[in-house]
């Protein structure tokens, strides 16, 4: 669903009770039976092989440019068929990437290194430069997830429209794969989308197919750091050990470890114009 919903109108008495209020005039680009349908076309028999990982049910979170969190949903047949530790990383990876992404006018000047199309940036793409030495080292550390929003309300609830975090910032910062910005037809970043409950390589892939699935994927031009231009925030496999020791070294600087049973990223669906 590509309209954008009110969060005064999402915010709603719920089976579950009343859903947090929101604030008058925020926007959600997502409505939680989009994201729900998205979610399970992505986690679907049809993909599964080429998702890699596990085949785990998955969380996903969607959070709009302001940082609040609009929609929650799950794969399985209730909040329980998931890791449920994987409700509150979905949160933060939807936070990290709606946080460290850009639209166009977002550079100072059209001469700069990324020209003037913005940068797009998946959680994937951090992993390599927040480890120490890397240029990013402490990123994880710098926006805190409030774990009282995180954890607030009622486990009956989670993934529901009525889930306890929908109208709060849960904040946090994540670092491996499952966290994607989401980009309306003009290349604005209108929040981020996080997804998890598997391998991060798994989570990665199903989150990127979430995000083809709800149309918000428009960010062909837009500058990233995978090499691949179609694919501008794609994960990068790129690590080989160090020799002495620790984590390994990223040729480019934004390198993801590989996972058990490795998806090929190649596969994806390109981005749209």
């Amino acid at each position: 669903m590509k309209s954008r919903l009110s969060i005064a109108a999402v915010a709603v008495v719920a089976a579950f009770g009343a859903a947090p209020a929101f604030a008058a005039g925020v926007d959600c680009p997502v409505a939680h039976s989009a994201l729900k349908r998205a979610l399970l076309s992505a986690v679907s028999q049809a993909n599964t092989a080429a998702n890699g990982g596990l085949g785990l049910n998955m969380w996903a979170t969607v959070v709009n440019r302001e940082g609040y969190v609009c929609a929650v949903a799950f794969s399985g047949a209730d909040y329980q068929s998931q890791w449920l530790g994987s409700r509150a990383i979905s949160a933060q990876k939807a936070n990290t990437a709606n946080a460290f992404n850009l639209g166009p006018g977002s550079n100072a000047s059209a001469s700069s290194l990324l020209g003037s199309t913005g940068l797009a940036l998946s959680t994937a793409n951090l992993f390599s430069a927040v480890q120490p030495g890397g240029s990013l080292y402490g990123l994880q550390h710098s926006n805190p997830v409030d774990t009282g929003n995180a954890y607030a309300g009622d486990a009956d609830a989670f993934g529901t429209n009525g889930d306890p975090m929908i109208g709060t910032r849960v904040g946090g910062v994540n670092v491996f794969g499952g966290g994607l910005g989401l980009y309306d037809t003009n290349h604005k970043v209108v929040g981020g989308v996080g997804v998890s409950g598997d391998t991060s390589c798994t989570d990665h892939m199903i989150a990127w197919r979430v995000r083809n699935n709800l149309g918000l994927d428009h960010l062909m031009g837009v500058a990233g750091v995978s090499g691949d231009t179609s694919r501008p925030d794609n994960i990068v496999f790129d690590i080989t050990p160090n020799p002495n020791g620790g984590s390994g070294i990223s040729a480019g600087g934004f390198g993801h470890p590989t996972c058990l049973n490795p998806p090929n990223p190649a596969n994806l669906p390109v981005v749209q114009k």
